[in-house]
């Protein structure tokens, strides 16, 4: 069992209203686990292991955290288009990216609708509203004009530079 799963447990469905617990939709795939989110692009965890690379499995699908300063798109700074890596939905521009200084890709602000959100009781948690791949944690101390900053694991997007064509959306 999963340490967030025996937690939401404990605390039972009475502190669902503190702490805004955002989970329409838990389809449950082959390995008896519940997916988190709105889900419009399903696979169980069995296909999307035979599609991603272990590491890249395990943070969307696991929910894991990559070590900071170790992903390439922290200091990626070229213009183009941050894609779910599971499945291609473009969820940040280059634009709207910035230098948080933790070590993880951050941006304050999304593409609009690509983003489903949650809570994992420390921080907001964000997924992709596709798949419902995990992406990172939200925190209110981004610079302006939003003061947010989606601080992401960079194992979970697929830069695009400008110029290079979007692929087309998993099926």
């Amino acid at each position: 069992m999963r340490r967030q799963d025996f937690l939401r447990g404990l605390l039972g469905l009475a502190a669902t209203p503190l702490i805004g617990c955002y989970n329409p939709i838990e389809p449950e795939d082959d390995d008896g686990e519940s997916r988190r989110g709105v889900v419009e692009l399903f696979k169980t965890n069995t296909e999307w292991r035979g599609i991603l690379p272990e590491a890249n499995y395990y943070i969307l699908f696991e929910g894991g955290t990559e070590v900071p300063y170790t992903s390439p798109l922290d200091a990626e700074y070229g213009a183009g288009t941050y894609i779910c890596f599971a499945c291609f939905l473009p969820l940040f521009v280059s634009e709207k990216k910035y230098d948080s200084e933790t070590g993880w890709p951050s941006f304050w602000d999304p593409i609009a609708d690509a983003l489903a959100f949650g809570d994992n009781f420390t921080s907001i948690e964000y997924h992709c509203r596709r798949c419902g791949g995990h992406q990172g944690h939200l925190f209110d101390d981004g610079p302006e004009p939003t003061g947010k900053r989606y601080c992401n694991n960079g194992l979970a997007l697929r830069f695009i530079a400008d110029g290079e064509a979007l692929p087309a959306l998993r099926t």
